[in-house]
């Protein structure tokens, strides 16, 4: 098979920085061993997420310059509801500044003590959100999904089986909507099926309850679906993507991730009368309800970047460039979350670092050293981001202890993928000399962003 190339043009580039080791450790002492403290400036290759990282076209920048700023009745809003009708079919589109602002609204209104809210596996903000609210995210992944050297097609499904069960136990007011992620981020980027996504459907719909998708990375999923699932080969992405929303009755959508952009979300809706109360809310927290906290060049570039994400040439490109890392990896040794999903790789900390227990953030100690090593930023997925504490003060684990390398959009080419893999293959060659890491510092909420740690 010939090489994939980019299929794309530069035409702006951003220089990049060079440092040496030794700068780079001085530079991560001072950040307090946190990847998140790390000024950009400083990072050679940056892939602590893909979210609001996008390189965006020339078509997007010429929706920036031709933006309607109006206050109330932008044009640039209308584009921007007509695409997302367009594509989901949901009736009220409601945009706001990012994904986090549709979940505080949506939990705002639905969450509360008591309320028990299931998913795949809710991500950090979308749990963070939940639990502000007092309600509590509760986990249901399938069982393959839990294994990261266990190859399947759809790793990111929902366990059906739990979900009947959980509904069953739970009574009906105290659980206002089951919420899928497609792709599954915390799970590896791991996609969800049709099929999974139709019986889910069928599951909430039989006890009454509404299904709703975080749906940033739908394109990315939508074309999982082409390939893997049997019956969906020579349907277009679009198809695809419009049968995954017929099923939902709302979603919300951080546009950073799948519509190309540096800024913007939207909350949509089928339900009038939670709409209603959306907006209201919306007007107090983001703003009116045609611009919700963006400029209209910003309505304009989602609007745009919804129409290009979908492009099978870039979709073809975007995962085999993830791909195209993983095998590189895998063929040193390198354990990682398998098979590599469609926005990043994951490196399983635990197999990584056997040495290093979980309570001392094998995950972190991963992240630091390929920063040491190349410069290269990270996020640790693991007990960081999602431990909790005991009764006792113990710390509470979650199954994986995972690092992610998230790809930015249309921003590096193979060269950096290449050096990328040489900076994680020589970490791992080192990891027996890796320690792990205590909190020094912890905010109760979201710690990861702002923890401060020291090396053990």
């Amino acid at each position: 098979m010939k090489t994939i190339i980019e299929p794309f043009k530069i035409k702006s580039v951003e220089p990049i920085r060079f440092t040496t080791i030794a700068e780079r450790r001085e530079i991560l002492q001072k950040a307090h061993h946190n990847p998140f403290l790390i000024h950009a400036e400083d990072v050679m290759i940056d892939l602590l997420t893909d979210s609001g990282t996008s390189a965006m076209s020339a078509r997007q920048w010429a929706g920036i310059m031709d933006g309607d700023e109006s206050y109330a009745g932008s044009r640039s809003y209308y584009r921007f509801e007509k695409a997302v009708r367009e594509l989901t079919g949901l009736t009220h589109i409601i945009p706001v500044h990012q994904g986090r602002a549709a979940e505080k609204i949506l939990f705002t209104l639905v969450g509360g003590k008591g309320k028990r809210i299931p998913s795949n596996t809710h991500f950090d903000t979308t749990r963070a959100n939940i639990e502000y609210s007092g309600a509590e995210a509760v986990d249901l992944l399938n069982e393959v999904g839990k294994h990261p050297h266990q190859r399947a097609d759809f790793k990111g499904d929902i366990d059906l089986a739990a979900l009947d069960a959980f509904l069953v136990k739970e009574r009906r007011e105290h659980v206002p909507l089951c919420m899928i992620t497609v792709t599954n981020n915390s799970g590896g980027g791991q996609p969800v099926s049709m099929a999974n996504l139709r019986g889910a459907r069928d599951v909430t719909k039989k006890h009454g309850i509404p299904l709703f998708l975080d749906a940033c990375r739908f394109a990315e999923n939508a074309y999982f679906i082409k390939l893997r699932e049997p019956g969906y080969a020579n349907r277009s992405v679009v198809e695809i993507a419009r049968e995954m929303f017929s099923y939902v009755d709302g979603c919300t959508m951080s546009a950073k991730k799948d519509a190309l952009v540096n800024m913007g979300g939207f909350l949509a809706l089928n339900d009038g009368a939670l709409a209603v109360q959306a907006r209201n809310l919306l007007i107090v927290t983001e703003g009116f309800p045609t611009y919700g906290g963006l400029a209209g060049r910003d309505l304009e570039a989602i609007a745009q970047g919804l129409e290009e994400v979908v492009q099978e040439d870039y979709l073809r490109y975007r995962i085999r460039s993830v791909e195209y890392l993983a095998e590189k990896l895998l063929s040193a040794g390198v354990p990682i979350v398998e098979p590599p999903g469609g926005h990043a790789i994951y490196l399983d900390a635990k197999d990584f670092l056997p040495h290093v227990p979980p309570h001392e953030y094998p995950g972190q100690a991963v992240a630091c050293a390929l920063y040491v090593e190349g410069g290269v930023r990270s996020v640790e997925i693991g007990s960081v981001m999602f431990g909790k504490y005991g009764a006792g003060g113990s710390l509470i684990s979650p199954p994986m202890e995972l690092v992610r390398l998230a790809i930015p959009r249309r921003v590096y080419t193979q060269s950096h993928i290449d050096y990328v893999a040489e900076v994680v293959i020589e970490a791992h060659r080192h990891r027996m000399e890796m320690r792990g890491f205590r909190i020094v510092e912890e905010a109760p909420m979201l710690r990861h962003f702002t923890a401060k740690f020291a090396p053990l």
